[in-house]
C-alpha cells in the first residue's frame, strides 16, 4: 500500500472503475435494441462493444502491473476497495480473453490507463 495513501481511500479510482463496469454490463442491452433508435450502425452486435480494456500502474513503484505477463485486463468486479479484473491477450491488434483472474487492493494502484473500447468474445 502506498505510504502517502490511507486505507480504503481509493475514491477516484473506485469511481473510474465502477463507471467501466456499468458500461460493460449496459453493453448488450443497446445491442440488442431495433429500429430507428438503436444506438449503432450495422446490421450485427460486433459493432457494440463489451469491453474497455485497461493497465494499471502500480502506487509505489509508479510501474505498469503485471501478471504472469500481461498488462491489459478487462475489469470484472469491483467491491470498495478491491477489484477483480480478467487477464487479455492482445495480438495481431485483437483482444482475447483468458479464464486467468486476479483481485487488486486499490490502494495499490495510482493510475488506470484505458484503451480503445472492444469486442471481446467472453
Amino acid at each position: 500500500m502506498c505510504d502517502d495513501k490511507k486505507r480504503n481511500d481509493c475514491g477516484c479510482i473506485s469511481d473510474i472503475l465502477n463507471k467501466i463496469i456499468r458500461l460493460q454490463r449496459n453493453s448488450f442491452k443497446a445491442c440488442s435494441q431495433e429500429g430507428c433508435d438503436k444506438p449503432f450502425l450495422g446490421p450485427d452486435e460486433v459493432t457494440c462493444y463489451n469491453t474497455r480494456p485497461i493497465s494499471l500502474y502500480n502506487c509505489t513503484t509508479g510501474g505498469i502491473w503485471e501478471v504472469d505477463g500481461a498488462t491489459i485486463f478487462r475489469l470484472e468486479s469491483i467491491d470498495d476497495c478491491c477489484c477483480t479484473c480478467r487477464i487479455l491477450n492482445f495480438a495481431g491488434g485483437a483482444y482475447t480473453s483468458t479464464n486467468q483472474f486476479f483481485t487488486i487492493d486499490l490502494n495499490c494502484v495510482s493510475a488506470v490507463k484505458c484503451y480503445d473500447d472492444a469486442y471481446i468474445a467472453i
